[in-house]
Parts: C-alpha cells; sequence; structure tokens
C-alpha cells in the first residue's frame, strides 16, 4: 500500500504523503502552488471559472477533459496530469492561439471567468480542430459570463480554430513524455491523511470491495459533482472517502446480446458517443446534464447511487428496465434500477456494497423520448425531467414504460398513466387520457425550483409532448408556422 499521492502539475512532478479527503484540486493550486489564475467563483461546478485541463490514461491512451478544479479533490488527482492557465503558451512563447483569439474578439472584460474560458475552449481545440457553432456552445456550456456575453468569445473560439497549431502545442509535443511519466506511477492502493482526515484510493473493484468490508461508513467518491458540494457549500466531513474515478474496471462499457453493461465509474462525456449511436433521441437530454466540465468528472453510477429523485439519468434508466449490479466481499446481486430507491435519502444498498454496474437493455424498435425542465435550459438543476419507453405494433400500445424525476420523493414509474396507455390505440385521445391519469401518481412539493401545480401541469404536458412528437404533428404544426 503506497502511502503517497503521485500526479503530475503542469511540468512539475507532485508528491504528497499528507492530504485530507477535503482538500480540493482549486485550494491547492491557489493556496500551496500560488496559481492564481484559477478563479474561484460559485465553489460548485456552475460557473466555469475554476476551470483546468485534466490529463489520464485511459486504456492506454492519454486523454485530457475540462473539469472543475473547485469540486475536484486533491486526492481524485492521483495518477493525472493537471494542466492550469499558466501552462499555456503560444509555439513562440508568447500568448497561446486560443488567447490570442480572445483578445482579437474582445472576448473579456473585467476577466475572472477568462482563465475558465480560455481553458475550456483550449479543450475544445485540442480535442476538435474544426468545431461548429453546436460544438463550441456545448464546450461553453459550463462556464458563465455576464460581461461580453458569448457573441465574441464564440468568435475566438472560431478564430481559433482558424489558427490551428495544435501539432505543436506542448500537450502535443509532451504526449508521450507524459504518458510514460503517468504510466510509470504505481497503481497500488493510496492511502493519505491529514489528522483524522482519511483519503483511501483503491487498487481496484476487488481492492474496493476489501476497503468498504473495513470501512463500511465511509463515503464513495466517484466524480465528486455532489459529494464536492457536501464540502464546500455544507461543510461536511467525509472522511473516511474512498475514492474511485480512477479505478479502471469500474470504467467498461461492454455491448452483449440485447444489452449495454456500463461501468459504474463511466462518465456521461465517455458514454455519450453510446447515447448517439443506441438512444439518439435522447442525446440532447444527456447534454443538458450539467455542463461540460461536471459531464467530464460526474459519473452514471454516482448519480444513481446517490438516490437524488431529481438525478437525470434514473428516469431514463428506469424507462429503459435498466437493471444494476451492486458488490461487497460477499459476492454480487443484480436488481431493477427502480427497485433501488425506497424513499427518500433511503436506498437499496447493504453496507460494504458500492454500484459496481449498469445494464441498460438496447431498445430495439420501441419508441423512446426523454425531457427535461429547469429555470435554465443548461448546466442547470431539474425542476421536473420524463423518460418514455413505448413498443406498439403500428395501431396499439403494446407497452409503455414512464418514468418521472423531481416529482416524488424517489424517481419513480407512473403506474395510473402506463396503464391509461397499455393496450390502447396509438392516438392522441389515449395520451390526453395518459396526461390526465398520472394526476393520480404523483404529490409533488412546491419549492424555488417549481410549484407543485406548475409540475402537475408539466407530466400532463410531456405526453402531449410525446404525442406531437411521435406522430409527426409537431412537425407539420412548424412548417405550418
Amino acid at each position: 500500500m503506497g502511502s503517497e499521492l503521485c500526479f503530475l502539475l503542469n511540468d512539475t512532478e507532485i508528491r504528497l504523503s499528507e492530504a485530507g479527503s477535503r482538500d480540493t484540486l482549486l485550494d491547492f493550486l491557489r493556496l500551496n502552488r500560488r496559481l492564481t489564475g484559477t478563479k474561484e467563483g460559485c465553489a460548485e461546478g456552475d460557473c466555469g471559472a475554476c476551470t483546468v485541463l485534466v490529463g489520464r490514461l485511459h486504456h492506454g491512451h492519454l486523454h485530457y477533459e475540462p473539469i472543475n478544479a473547485c469540486i475536484r479533490f486533491l486526492a481524485s488527482c492521483h495518477g493525472c496530469h493537471i494542466v492550469t492557465i499558466e501552462h499555456l503558451r503560444g509555439a513562440n512563447g508568447g500568448l497561446h492561439p486560443v488567447q490570442a483569439a480572445m483578445v482579437e474578439h474582445h472576448g473579456s472584460q473585467c476577466g475572472f471567468c477568462t482563465p475558465g474560458f480560455v481553458m475550456a475552449l483550449y479543450g475544445l481545440w485540442m480535442q476538435n480542430p474544426r468545431p461548429d457553432m453546436l460544438a463550441i456552445e456545448t464546450a461553453l456550456q459550463g462556464n458563465l459570463c455576464r460581461c461580453t456575453g458569448y457573441e465574441p468569445i464564440i468568435k475566438a473560439a472560431f478564430a481559433a480554430s482558424e489558427a490551428g497549431g495544435q501539432h505543436m502545442d506542448a500537450l502535443s509535443v509532451e504526449r508521450d513524455r507524459i504518458s510514460v511519466a503517468l504510466a510509470a506511477i504505481p497503481q497500488d492502493r493510496v492511502e493519505v491523511a491529514r489528522g483524522g482526515d482519511r483519503a483511501i484510493l483503491p487498487r481496484d473493484a476487488a481492492d474496493l470491495a476489501e476497503v468498504l468490508a473495513q470501512n463500511p461508513k465511509a463515503t464513495i467518491v466517484a466524480g465528486a459533482t455532489d459529494v464536492g458540494l457536501w464540502v464546500t457549500k455544507f461543510l461536511k466531513d467525509i472522511s473516511p472517502a474512498v475514492f474511485i474515478g480512477h479505478l479502471a474496471d469500474l470504467k467498461r462499457i461492454e455491448i452483449t446480446p440485447g444489452r449495454i453493461n456500463i461501468g459504474a465509474g463511466v462518465t456521461y462525456s465517455e458514454f455519450e458517443p453510446f447515447v448517439l449511436a443506441h438512444f439518439p433521441e435522447a442525446l440532447d437530454y444527456w447534454r443538458r446534464i450539467g455542463g461540460w466540465q461536471v459531464r467530464n468528472a460526474g459519473t452514471i453510477g454516482g448519480n444513481v447511487a446517490n438516490g437524488s429523485p431529481i438525478g437525470e439519468t434514473p428516469p431514463l434508466l428506469i424507462a429503459l428496465g435498466a437493471t444494476m449490479t451492486l458488490r461487497s466481499t460477499e459476492g454480487r446481486r443484480e436488481l431493477p434500477v427502480e427497485d433501488y430507491f425506497i424513499a427518500y435519502g433511503k436506498q437499496d444498498r447493504r453496507p460494504g456494497e458500492f454500484v459496481e454496474a449498469i445494464h441498460v437493455p438496447l431498445k430495439g424498435d420501441a419508441l423512446i423520448a426523454a425531457y427535461k425542465v429547469s429555470k435554465r435550459h443548461h448546466a442547470d438543476i431539474t425542476a421536473s425531467a420524463a423518460a418514455f419507453r413505448v413498443e406498439t405494433d403500428g395501431a396499439t400500445i403494446i407497452d409503455a414504460r414512464v418514468a418521472f424525476g423531481g416529482m416524488a420523493a424517489t424517481p419513480k414509474r407512473a403506474a395510473e398513466a402506463e396503464a391509461a396507455l397499455n393496450g390502447q390505440p396509438f392516438t392522441a385521445e389515449t395520451f390526453e387520457a395518459a396526461a390526465r391519469a398520472v394526476a393520480n401518481d404523483f404529490q409533488p412539493l412546491s419549492d424555488w425550483r417549481a410549484s407543485a401545480e406548475y409540475r402537475q401541469q408539466l407530466a400532463a404536458n410531456f405526453f402531449r409532448r410525446f404525442w406531437l412528437e411521435q406522430s409527426g404533428a409537431e412537425h407539420r404544426l412548424r412548417r405550418a408556422e
């Protein structure tokens, strides 16, 4: 077992024998290393001012992604290459093409958010040399600007792509050296602490089971897009914290006959190509889960495991009939995702267990859709969400599964509405009946996101929207307008 965190920070190797579970990457950068270009704005992964790039070897390939340093715990940086704004430079030692484009197109006024924008656009510039408007807007979902607005920043993104030069960038030139350095970092279990504040990084999934058997009340941390706020907003003690975002055996995606098996550590961004390939109808919904930085860190397994009634993935997974595998030193068990949620704050996860994988049936010929309503279109918490999976023979509904989030204490199926659909003609009248029946399925609460009455109206309207989309009526209405 190791007792040292090891990672690369720009061009420097960092070794730490003392670190607590609640130490954030942002505090380390600003307070310990005086790299103050990375800013603290919201401290919840919402504004993007703290954006840095994190490089990690994934199946032998060095991949860089923008993430939020404010909710990235220092312990989870083990084995990574952290790149901050200070590391950017042009081929001649001057401004990087992304920085130069921001200057030329007046993409900065107060400048506080600018380093975060530059780092997000840097990540895009490296991944996609010729982005279109959608790719740029998607890359900027997790960055807020209140000075210039987005138009000059988008112009800067296009200008940076025209400038090119990726093959001369430091991350390209140094890629082999960085890969070798990261591969040399030992992959044994690591445990570090500051006083009684402990952080543990298991070696693999089997070692994770052993760690949890020894520490059944430990906090499991994957992407920290939720747990991070426990610390930054509520100052919660999470020790001992067991970090699992680095575990390769929880990042596997396998397509077997009839279903996709998703390791619990797979991030939203890592699974997005599979959404596009197998569930394209849900792609827009998927891209509305947080901003780009959040999707690069947050995991599907974590979104299910934390039991939130407003998590985006459970309604979709439940509608698709997904199951999940829970593992401990005593073995594995599989259960439907919908049965995992017992009550608010209570899930069917025994002491020492962790979510190992999610299993999603392929949709076949079924009609699917996923909808989310929130105050902001992107990077915002859900007020209400719904997902549909409907099988028909062309004229009659054979099987309908409809699940909601934000309507009850847990993600939940709409049993009355499903009953109004199953066995009925595939007509507007049937979906109107389901829109009325869903009022019997939920008694939602009023909160700052939405009132109970508004949520009930949304639930009914989701059925009407599904019918309009699937019948082609929405397309005809738009053409008429």
